[in-house]
């Protein structure tokens, strides 16, 4: 069993230095960002502790993949496999565990601590050839898959947005969009298979513009009962939302354009930096969009050929 942890740290540590991060920075940074990013959302909802064990139980959920649970079957007795598992899932848990406990949140923690355990008991498999049907088959292929992987986020946030609108917390409903825009933003981190892109047979630029009109269009379907329902319950404040609304737009666009201008590789530690400073600054949005646009461009032309 420890050589299978050993193995996983090892591994862990591969993907942070491909992706271009040094391990020092990685494991000094990643726990400070994790820290002020929660207690960031502990500021603003009283309902946090409830969102927080949800987040800890979608990542955990990750880990139960049945491809890699029968491989664990096969090396490890019933016994040892059901410890692996559970220790796997108490790992993960820790991080939020720790904040938890630092918010004097024992009854969420306690409660984190029994269903990540309970959840070693199971890998998710689908013995059935039923498959999860989706509003994106029209063009491939990031919403299509990205949903069926992330459908149980949206029925979470629009929870909150009801939970805004019954507490008269408009800051939880902005809190509801941010989740839905996280998610969509996360559809686009990973570089596709070459067929994708030849399959549109597209110039660079139309092919940027299509995957733009795409994404915002399938985020604004995804978005549209939060944005419907704020605006009717917070009309002082429907300004903001409508700017909230089209700057999730402008990110969206932005990590689109950040994945093509690294293509066929995935983005690196420099592009992800200028999101990041975007984000605490967006005006420099102006310089980040057009670099990121002209960086694409040159990375399609090898695949796609300009028709004008």
């Amino acid at each position: 069993m420890k050589k299978y942890f050993v193995l996983q740290y090892k591994m862990l540590n591969r993907k942070m230095i491909a992706f271009g991060i040094p391990l020092l920075l990685g494991y000094s940074l990643i726990p400070l960002a994790f820290f002020f990013l929660s207690k960031s959302l502990f500021s603003k909802t009283e309902f946090a502790g409830y969102l927080y064990v949800f987040l800890a139980l979608g990542i955990i959920s990750k880990t139960s993949e049945p491809k890699k649970n029968d491989f664990l079957k096969s090396i490890f007795s019933q016994r040892k496999y059901l410890i692996v598992r559970s220790v796997e899932n108490f790992i993960w848990s820790i991080p939020f565990l720790t904040f938890l406990l630092y918010k004097e949140q024992v009854a969420f923690a306690l409660a984190l601590v029994l269903l990540s355990t309970f959840m070693a008991l199971f890998n998710f498999r689908a013995n059935t050839n039923f498959t999860l049907p989706t509003p994106f088959g029209r063009q491939p292929f990031e919403f299509t898959v990205g949903f069926r992987k992330t459908y149980f986020i949206f029925p979470i946030a629009y929870f909150l947005t009801f939970m805004s609108i019954s507490v008269n917390n408009f800051n939880l409903g902005i809190f509801s969009m941010i989740l839905v825009v996280l998610v969509c933003i996360s559809y686009y981190t990973k570089p596709e298979n070459e067929y994708f892109i030849w399959n549109f047979n597209l110039s660079p630029k139309d092919f940027l513009i299509q995957k733009i009109k795409t994404a915002i269009t399938y985020y604004t379907w995804l978005c549209l009962p939060i944005i419907i329902g704020l605006s009717i319950f917070f009309i002082d404040d429907i300004l903001f939302l409508i700017g909230f609304f089209l700057l999730s737009y402008v990110y969206l666009i932005t990590t689109i354009l950040a994945k093509y201008s690294a293509y066929p590789y995935e983005m690196n530690v420099p592009q992800g930096i200028l999101i990041a400073v975007s984000l605490i600054f967006p005006p420099i949005l102006i310089g980040v969009i057009p670099f990121f646009y002209a960086q694409s461009v040159k990375k399609l032309n090898s695949l796609l050929h300009d028709s004008n």
